[in-house]
This record gives C-alpha cells, structure tokens and sequence, in this order.
C-alpha cells in the first residue's frame, strides 16, 4: 500500500539577529527566565541574575523619593565609579617613581590629549564623593535608618565613610609637589598620636610602639616622607583600598535588599 502523500514542514521562521542573541546559550546562561511580564518573572529575573539580584525585585514608594533619600548614596557610587574609571586612565601615564612623579602629572596636564580633562574629572569626583558619603550619612542617621534591623549595615557604612577619606588622604600625595608633600607630613604626623597604634599615643609606648614600628611609620614607610612614601601611597590608593572598599560596596547593597530596602520616614 502506497504511502499516504504528507504535506510539506512548514517554513522556518528567520530569526532577527536580536532574537538569536536572546536564544543563545551564553546569553539564557546569563539571563536565566523569560521576558513575559508576570509578578513572578520579574523577581525570577532579578534574584536569578548574577548582575542584578543585588537589587529588591520590588521598591517601597518611599525609596525612590528624592526628599526622602536625597539620591546621595547611589551619587556617591556614581562618583566612586567615576574616579575608578578615570583613575585607570591616568595610571596609564603615571609612574609612581620620585624623579618621574610629579613630570608625569605635568606630561599629563599638558600634552597628553584630554589628559588634564581626565585628572579633574578623577579630582572633582573624588571631591564630589567624600562631600555625598558625608550627606548620605547625615540622612541615614536622621531618618534613623541605623536603626534594628539596619545596625550592621550601619557599620559597615561607618567603615566605607573611613575608606573614602582614606582614599581621598592617598590620592593626596600623588601629584608630588610642595602642596602634597608637607600636606601629608602633616597629616601623618597626627597618625603618631594614635591610641595604641601611635609611639605618641594613649597606651603606645605600652604596646612597644616606636617611631620605626607605629602608625605613621605604617604610612610613610619610614620615619620622613619620601620614595617609599610614594610608592606605599600609590599601592593603598589604587589596590589596596579600592578592593577592600568595593567589597564593603557589595555587602552594603546586598544588606540593603536583606533589610527591606530603603528605610521608610520615622
């Protein structure tokens, strides 16, 4: 018995170039779920993300109220990424060496095509973020938003609000000129009075802190300012605390989502 005659497949449909992104196994191991808008797509979405399940799925109205949060710490980490990027470009041009230090910030001010747009930027950033941290948590503390079950979280902003002005105290040095020389001297010298930490401080002598092995010495690397100095502030500016600042970041935001979100007004 002859086969009964079947109808042809039907065409395949040609997939855009967009859609073949959005099918294709890097980018649903990335994105795992679907686009469809459902409530619970959306927190599939985030919380499966690697990217964005940091963030809540949801948003109380009140969080995104500017007379309530002022936007200062998200313009904070704006300008924290600012300076990271910016200071990026600048390591390319800059040698943290004392015959080269302070030639190579001029080199960059004035024939490196956009360099002296590049280091103000990385400047003003840096000015702009210590002055916001400072805003964000003068609001967080008068909307009580240190309190249960954000006293952790609380801490850990306490540690990052130290972090930036230490970063803010690195870069300082770095362009090696008169101004940050003896502004660093100075500001050093203060480090010998630290309790416990400090030969000049309550309880250091105690502790067998010297002149050689204190807090100060910790920073100049040494017992004056100099090349060591240099080098020691390069490496804490651009490695040391940056890593340990932008792991606080994601513990920060992560907490902030474990918390609730933005806390509500008293």
């Amino acid at each position: 018995m002859a086969d009964s005659p079947t109808s042809p497949p039907p065409p395949e449909k040609k997939q855009s170039p967009l859609d073949r992104l959005l099918t294709s196994p890097v980018w649903r191991s990335i994105f795992r779920h679907g686009y469809e808008d459902t409530p619970r797509n959306r927190v599939l979405q985030v919380s499966a993300n690697v990217w964005l399940h940091l963030h809540p799925s949801k948003t109380r109205r009140h969080g995104i109220r500017y007379r309530h949060t002022w936007c200062a710490g998200g313009l904070t980490f704006l300008l924290y990424l600012v300076t990271v990027v910016t200071g990026v470009v600048l390591m390319f041009y800059y040698r943290p060496v004392q015959e080269y230090a302070y030639w190579d910030v001029k080199y960059l001010d004035f024939d490196v095509p956009f360099g002296f747009l590049m280091r103000n930027m990385h400047r003003w950033a840096a000015h702009g973020m210590v002055l916001f941290i400072w805003l964000h948590m003068f609001r967080v503390f008068m909307t009580g938003s240190y309190k249960p079950p954000r006293e952790f979280n609380w801490v850990v902003g306490v540690n990052l609000l130290v972090l930036t002005l230490l970063l803010s105290f690195t870069g300082y040095l770095l362009p090696w000129d008169q101004l940050a020389i003896w502004a660093v001297t100075v500001g050093t010298n203060m480090a010998r009075a630290t309790p416990l930490l400090g030969h000049q401080g309550p309880l250091g002598p105690q502790l067998g802190m010297t002149a050689r092995y204190d807090a100060r010495s910790f920073l100049t690397a040494g017992t004056l300012v100099g090349a060591p100095t240099l080098l020691r502030f390069y490496v804490l500016h651009c490695i040391f605390i940056p890593i340990i600042a932008s792991v606080l970041m994601i513990l920060h935001f992560w907490r902030i989502r474990k918390d609730g979100g933005i806390s509500g007004p008293l």
